[in-house]
């Protein structure tokens, strides 16, 4: 089919020399995400066939390669194949994993190329098998996602037959051949890494929070459901200091006032609330008197409420971490200049941005990797729009998330979303879109180096939205003068 002919909506065709060069700008990017317009040519964020990560793979100065190794990682032995460049000649072999054998296999392969760079893949992005060479400098490193690996098995072996050694050999040919696809490892700063590992640390610990109060929910709401209305946070220090106390309404009725006054003064309660809550204990009725839910209900609470407690320590311990290491670090002033980062997402966004700025050469790479941008499917007059499902989670949540925030402290990001809301779309679906603009603005900002300014970027705005002039349209009034020769009427003269 030709570039020129129209598919059945009335949009033309765009040649695939043309979508390549549509693909590396930016504004096209946002402006398919933020609103299509129909009858146009697509200005697509993405190919059917690409991803934009993909295709804008980052530039990387060609080493000669003395050797390519690919390992099949496992929970003890690791299977490896290697292919001498000159030779070729594929060797193949089984690694312990133990930090010993490692590093004499690794020191082997120094001996033998005389120190001379080592590729090698492995299908593992972060891990243990990974940390342990990455301190080897003549082991260049290229972690492979598992579904590439996986869907390039599936394309060899449609049975779907798996194995340690062949999975190697696969891996070795994915190297080989398809290296400008992958990124190698290159490490951030130590204070940017641990900043990175400290802050997923966290999220993990707040989930796992969340986890325990709702099974403690569960459990208060079985035999003792006055406290989850009398207290807003049942995981707050103070409900659980309450439970480990007095378990059971019974016990809680049996303390005199005076007692729990005082434990009630002790948390910081409000006096108001203090009285109210001791009318509320002496008025309240048990939910059950079934002595076997209590006898298993009781030690549960007790146990929940302990593991509680030592997760609320543990998120503070990493907290005070966080904070030393955010206010040394060189991009703080960036990120603290953004509405809706404070003290939890600043850290957050300096890990997901790291400190290297040749890592994303755009922001559309960013906004792709971090699983903000949409995902186009075409096939024939199909055309499918979606949802990112394969991204870093905790990277787009920290972008969604910030993007939230920063509706009540920025106007125009509060504009933004009402306007989308009111286009019909659903909270979450207007905040990906604010977070897609929201990470061009923060992209140039630590690009450039220079703390974001509200009022620059509003005055910038306004100019570019600014209307074009209009020309007026003035009537003149035609006079045509027509002749006829050989039957047929010709224009002979035109005058106003």
């Amino acid at each position: 089919m030709s570039s020129s002919s129209r598919s059945s909506s009335g949009a033309g065709f765009v040649p695939k020399r043309i979508l390549r060069c549509r693909l590396v700008n930016p504004r096209l990017y946002y402006k398919f995400f933020a609103r299509t317009k129909p009858g146009l040519p697509c200005h697509l964020p993405l190919t059917s066939h690409q991803e934009v990560e993909n295709m804008n793979a980052q530039p990387h100065a060609e080493i000669p390669f003395a050797a390519y190794v690919a390992i099949d990682w496992a929970d003890r032995r690791h299977a490896w194949s290697l292919y001498e460049v000159g030779s070729g000649a594929v060797e193949q072999g089984e690694i312990d994993h133990t930090p010993e054998a490692i590093d004499a296999w690794a020191c082997r392969l120094a001996h033998r190329f005389g120190g001379r760079p080592v590729a090698v893949a492995l299908e593992q992005s972060r891990g243990a098998l990974l940390s342990m060479l990455a301190k080897y400098a003549h082991l260049r490193l290229y972690p492979v996602p598992p579904a590439m690996l996986a869907r390039y098995r599936t394309a060899f072996y449609p049975s779907r037959a798996k194995d340690d050694p062949s999975d190697a050999a696969l891996l070795l040919e994915l190297l080989r051949t398809h290296r400008d696809r992958l990124r190698p490892l290159e490490p951030d700063t130590v204070p940017t890494r641990t900043l990175h590992f400290l802050v997923e640390q966290r999220r993990k610990l707040v989930d796992e929070k969340t986890r325990q109060a709702n099974r403690l929910t569960a459990l208060l709401k079985l035999y003792f459901p006055q406290p989850l209305g009398w207290f807003d946070e049942v995981d707050s220090e103070l409900v659980g200091h309450l439970l480990e106390r007095w378990p059971t309404l019974q016990a809680l009725q049996k303390a005199r006032p005076t007692t729990l006054d005082r434990f009630f003064r002790q948390h910081h309660y409000g006096e108001p609330r203090i009285q109210q809550r001791l009318q509320q204990i002496a008025q309240a009725l048990p939910a059950i008197e079934d002595q076997a839910v209590l006898q298993f209900a009781v030690p549960a609470v007790r146990v929940l409420v302990r593991l509680l407690d030592t997760l609320r320590a543990g998120i503070a311990e990493l907290d005070g971490q966080i904070r030393q290491l955010v206010s040394t670090h060189e991009d703080f002033p960036i990120f603290d200049s953004l509405p809706g980062a404070g003290p939890a997402l600043i850290p957050r966004l300096i890990a997901a941005f790291g400190t290297h700025r040749e890592r994303y050469r755009s922001a559309a790479q960013m906004q792709s990797y971090s699983g903000i941008a949409p995902v186009v499917e075409r096939s024939g007059n199909k055309h499918w729009t979606h949802f990112r499902w394969h991204c870093p989670k905790f990277l787009r949540q920290t972008f969604h998330e910030w993007a939230g925030c920063s509706i009540r402290f920025s106007d125009w990001a509060r504009t933004f979303y009402e306007q989308r809301r009111a286009q019909g779309q659903s909270h979450h679906a207007a905040v990906r879109a604010l977070a897609f603009k929201w990470i061009r603005i923060a992209f140039r900002c630590w690009k450039d180096r220079t703390p974001y300014e509200e009022r620059l970027y509003q005055h910038a705005r306004q100019r570019r939205q600014r209307p074009l002039p209009t020309t007026e349209l003035r009537q003149v009034e035609l006079d045509f003068q027509w002749k006829t020769s050989t039957g047929f009427s010709k224009l002979a003269a035109l005058s106003s």
